[in-house]
């Protein structure tokens, strides 16, 4: 049972956070909404962790360490991808793995020269496509057959953007920004040690040096590459 659960733990946490995604976001969409309930404000943020969590899953299939079996992996992966306002895994997969071969370079889809705002952008341009639109705009009208507007906003639409942002500046901005002394190679910083923030900011990806150095741990292991490395200044 122990050589089980230490092959297939990647993939059974990818598979819990896709379900935990979906029996969250079933239960907040039926609740009634009231401004003045702070438990709507706890649901935005544990929507958004939720959506991060699609996301850092499917990463972590596009570097093959969800499951050692490459068909499940990929499943895994493609179903959070889609299932984060329908990204489309082969294309993220390709991007990906073209921002860690040209790191901070012209030719890093991740990279901008730039400010916070001009880089989202940048960034957002990147990965966001006409059809992912379309898609979630005939998924919000269908949806508004069951759920109230209200709902739909609060715990589908504005967690899936905030998680955008989330990911953008824990996982993109903060660790690629300015300048890089020579020797560090993966033009990459860290945040401090501190394995509580480091899950709740990005899922420990804000050890953002770490992840580069050691691309093939999963997200829940990357915290022991931390305390293996230290803090890296740049």
């Amino acid at each position: 049972m122990k050589a089980y659960w230490k092959r297939h733990t990647g993939a059974w946490i990818g598979l819990a956070i896709i379900a935990l995604w979906v029996l969250s976001l079933s239960v907040w969409l039926t609740i009634p909404v009231s401004f003045s309930s702070p438990w709507i404000y706890i649901g935005i943020l544990v929507q958004t962790h939720l959506y991060t969590g699609l996301f850092i899953t499917a990463h972590d299939a596009m570097h093959g360490v969800v499951s050692a079996n490459r068909r499940v992996n990929k499943i895994i992966g493609f179903t959070a991808a889609l299932l984060f306002a329908y990204n489309w895994y082969p294309r993220l997969h390709r991007k990906h793995h073209q921002h860690h071969r040209f790191v901070a370079t012209e030719e890093d889809p991740d990279y901008h020269k730039g400010g916070f705002l001009p880089w989202y952008i940048s960034f957002a341009r990147q990965y966001v496509v006409i059809w992912q639109i379309v898609a979630m705009a005939a998924t919000y009208h269908t949806l508004l057959l069951f759920f109230d507007r209200p709902n739909l906003i609060l715990f589908w639409i504005i967690p899936s953007v905030l998680s955008t942002l989330q990911l953008f500046y824990f996982g993109t901005y903060l660790p690629h920004k300015g300048e890089h002394s020579e020797n560090n190679k993966y033009k990459s910083r860290s945040q401090s040690k501190n394995h509580v923030i480091a899950f709740f900011t990005c899922y420990f990806f804000g050890y953002h040096y770490e992840h580069h150095a050691s691309p093939a741990t999963p997200w829940w292991k990357l915290w022991k590459v931390k305390e293996k490395f230290h803090t890296h200044k740049s």
